[in-house]
């Protein structure tokens, strides 16, 4: 007798698991699939507990930061490999603080490291086991081993590598197969944005203007300044210029057009001109309140940028913000001459800044009895890509792994996680010493962006089993159903 064919509905993770993560290389399927939320809507956070909160935020150095001067090997063969690859650009370490470009740290998990000694704050919020770092991460479409497997173009690569334009949309939208104007983050908040009560105020807010990394399919991000949201000056008299170009134009466009339309461009100008002004005056009133006595921020680009964002976050509950994502781009870090002198300048500013962050949430958290806020919010960094290990003459180029920053949201502070590349360069001969290097010290990444982002989408609220919606690779790299975390950095 012959079966009868199943009715059953296909369910989203059979239809997944069907469809594979390989598979999912249409970005249209992919968008179609976050904009329907399939039959049954896709996996949600269930409800936060009355009170929990959490925050994102997104610290990127346009313009790809030498990140292994910012954190380097001190075990002594490792630095010493460090300084004969790095040459004029490798910082020289002393006993006496006061003539060392380095200051040592002990890891929990590694032999000791160190970082620059322009971030003495930084060393001590990792010492006190609030920050950690991820090891040479960087974008992939699936794992690449050795040297030979890119020479022999045995995988797949990300578009545009070494580019500047296309690395930064990679980093943004985890999907270095294909150019993209969604992000990441935006397809996160595309899932999460219903669990914030005031729907007027997105739950991504910029500090940088447009971005894609904030970019969904259904959302956009809400761009502030660092004295808070804008305004929507003059409006009448841009009601008034609309008026008169809709009165100029052709008699014939208008007959096709007709009066339906014209009620309808009307109607709609005015919904989003309401919406702007509701949206100001909510998040105006709930980022009024100063902070609370003694925090203060350094007059800097990032640091008054952060301020803002811990006024933001002071004023959660006004907003009816449940989940928040935030972002920075500060530029300036493409140091192909002057290297050492220009971070000497921009890492300072970076760790005053991330330290007057911290001690905000801390004071903020105690003002209003959370103590546990400092927890809820999880700042990362990320860059186009890492820097040349060995100098172009003044400075380095291009390259492709790099060393990034994990600070608060309950992070497993102290460590270093990741694998950090041997730093043995390859012979300008092309003879193979290193299997990472590519040439130059540009190192293959050992861990990929989608690990790294899927740890950082997972803490936020984002279910294991829609990580392929926003990650559509993260299968080349991780099961889904593994119930360990992709990396462990965050508790």
């Amino acid at each position: 007798m012959k079966k009868p064919h199943s009715s059953s509905p296909l369910s989203r993770r059979r239809f997944l698991g069907q469809l594979g993560c390989k598979g999912m290389t249409s970005l249209p399927i992919l968008n179609t699939l976050l904009n329907l939320r399939l039959a049954e809507g896709i996996a949600n956070a269930s409800t936060p507990a009355q009170g929990e909160y959490r925050a994102l935020i997104c610290l990127f150095f346009a313009g790809g930061n030498d990140s292994f001067n910012m954190l380097v090997p001190r075990e002594p063969s490792a630095y010493t490999t460090y300084q004969n690859s790095r040459a004029n650009l490798a910082l020289q370490y002393s006993a006496n603080p006061a003539q060392s470009q380095l200051i040592e740290i002990q890891p929990e998990n590694t032999s000791t490291f160190a970082i620059h000694s322009g971030m003495p704050h930084l060393a001590s919020l990792f010492e006190a086991g609030h920050a950690s770092f991820l090891a040479n991460v960087g974008t992939l479409i699936e794992p690449v081993t050795n040297r030979s497997e890119v020479e022999a173009s045995l995988k797949r690569l990300p578009l545009g590598l070494y580019s500047h334009s296309d690395q930064i949309e990679q980093w943004q939208t985890g999907i270095p197969h294909s150019r993209s104007g969604i992000g990441w983050g935006g397809r996160m908040s595309d899932l999460l944005q219903d669990l914030n009560s005031i729907q007027s105020i997105p739950m991504q807010i910029s500090l940088d203007g447009g971005n894609v990394w904030q970019t969904g399919n259904q959302v956009s991000e809400y761009a502030i300044t660092p004295n808070g949201a804008v305004g929507l000056s003059d409006y009448n008299f841009a009601w008034q210029q609309y008026q008169d170009l809709r009165n100029a134009m052709s008699h014939a466009v208008d007959s096709q057009l007709s009066q339906p339309y014209s009620n309808l461009l009307a109607q709609t100008f005015n919904t989003r001109k309401k919406q702007a002004l509701d949206a100001y005056e909510i998040f105006a009133a709930a980022t009024a309140p100063p902070l609370p006595p003694g925090i203060t921020f350094p007059s800097t680009y990032v640091g008054q940028r952060l301020a803002q964002i811990a006024r933001t976050i002071q004023g959660r509950v006004g907003l009816g913000a449940t989940r928040q994502t935030f972002f920075i781009q500060w530029g300036g870090w493409d140091h192909h001459s002057d290297v050492l002198l220009y971070q000497n300048d921009m890492l300072p500013q970076v760790s005053e800044a991330l330290n007057a962050f911290h001690y905000a949430m801390i004071a903020i958290g105690t003002a209003q009895s959370d103590p546990t806020l400092k927890d809820k919010v999880c700042l990362f960094t990320a860059s186009d890509f890492g820097r040349t290990l060995t100098s172009n003459g003044r400075g380095s180029d291009h390259a492709w792994g790099s060393n990034q920053l994990i600070l608060g949201g309950g992070v497993q502070g102290k460590r270093i996680f990741g694998q950090y590349p041997n730093l043995a360069v390859n012979a300008d001969t092309g003879s193979e010493v290193n299997p990472l290097d590519t040439g130059r010290g540009r190192f293959i990444p050992t861990t990929s962006c989608d690990l790294f982002f899927a740890e950082l989408a997972l803490w936020l609220g984002v279910n294991k089993s829609d990580l392929p919606l926003i990650l559509p690779n993260i299968g080349n790299f991780y099961d889904i159903t593994n119930p360990a975390p992709p990396i462990g950095m965050l508790l």
